[in-house]
């Protein structure tokens, strides 16, 4: 990714976070990512962690309209997905896409009552739900509104090394073309 267009992001989702009245802690620790595929507005996130501590972790994300999380489960992150602001939708599966058997039920918690949910099907979440994801359901999710913003509160957080994404050619973290001054850093710089 050019810096100018992670500049440029930057400052869209902040504007965001602003007119739905997030105020962000000082310092937070910025995520924006093409997924290391070069099409940020197929396949882009924004991310701040706003906690990061050695038993939990808890996350902001905004994302476009036409933006997708690439399918991917965890090894070992326990994570509640939240949507804070818009409708968010996400496709779940009870193990490996290529390999679930589709419409198998899958147990979950959604706003944490139990749910029966069909592998490989949508799940809409309308703004403060939450949907309960273990390792091994594997998961995209996307905006089905304008702004969205969407929560995480999970276990501890290893985006190095806990991402297990169904394309083997999907990375966590984008390569930076440097082409103006940076107006924030990414962790993935720290």
């Amino acid at each position: 990714m050019k810096r100018s267009a992670i500049n440029a992001i930057f400052r869209e989702a902040r504007a965001c976070f602003e007119r739905h009245g997030w105020t962000l802690p000082p310092a937070p620790r910025w995520d924006i990512t093409d997924f290391g595929l070069g099409r940020f507005d197929e396949y882009g996130l924004v991310l701040i962690n706003l906690a990061e501590e050695p038993e939990y972790c808890e996350k902001l994300m905004f994302a476009r309209p036409g933006q997708r999380t690439p399918a991917h489960t965890h090894a070992r992150k326990k994570e509640d997905i939240i949507c804070r602001h818009g409708r968010l939708a996400l496709r779940l599966w009870d193990g490996h896409p290529e390999r679930s058997k589709s419409r198998d039920p899958l147990s979950l918690r959604v706003n944490g009552a139990p749910l029966t949910h069909a592998s490989g099907e949508i799940l809409v979440l309308d703004a403060g739900e939450r949907v309960t994801l273990t390792p091994g359901i594997y998961h995209e999710f996307w905006p089905e509104t304008e702004d969205c913003i969407i929560g995480e509160v999970s276990t501890a957080n290893d985006d190095a090394n806990d991402n297990i994404f169904v394309d083997p050619a999907i990375g966590r973290f984008p390569g930076i073309e440097e082409d103006e001054p940076a107006v924030v850093r990414l962790i993935s710089e720290a």
